[in-house]
């Protein structure tokens, strides 16, 4: 899967979020000073040679959806980041994280329940 640049991710996002609609519709979701037009549309067609957006006529403007869903492209941006960062370890990066000072006792629980869960299930499965 190819890597998107941030004006790309940022256009993927609003897609993500409303599903799908005309590059009008999609510049109200962007934060001020709105992109112009254009870079908008430039941005799309881009996404679309990429394999990430797809369009269906409706009318004389075209809606546009996306082809790559969320989940896949944070799961491969995850991926990106382990190998590049974390020696492709996400025992590392796991352990990074947990030192931040950010992270409050009931989060560190949170994921703590998250991780025995996920034990418990591979437990199961073998």
């Amino acid at each position: 899967m190819k890597e998107l640049t941030r004006a790309e991710e940022q256009v993927m996002q609003i897609l993500w979020k409303v599903g799908k609609g005309p590059v009008t519709e999609l510049l109200n979701y962007m934060p001020e000073p709105k992109p112009a037009y254009n870079t908008v549309s430039t941005i799309i067609r881009i996404l679309e040679k990429k394999g990430f957006v797809g369009h269906e006529a409706s009318g004389k403007s075209y809606n546009y959806f996306p082809l790559v869903s969320k989940r896949d492209y944070s799961k491969h941006s995850l991926t990106q980041l382990v190998r590049g960062y974390f020696s492709d370890s996400y025992k590392q990066m796991v352990s990074f994280f947990s030192e931040d000072d950010n992270l409050t006792v009931k989060d560190l629980e949170e994921l703590r329940s998250v991780i025995d869960r996920k034990i418990q299930n591979k437990k199961g499965n073998e």
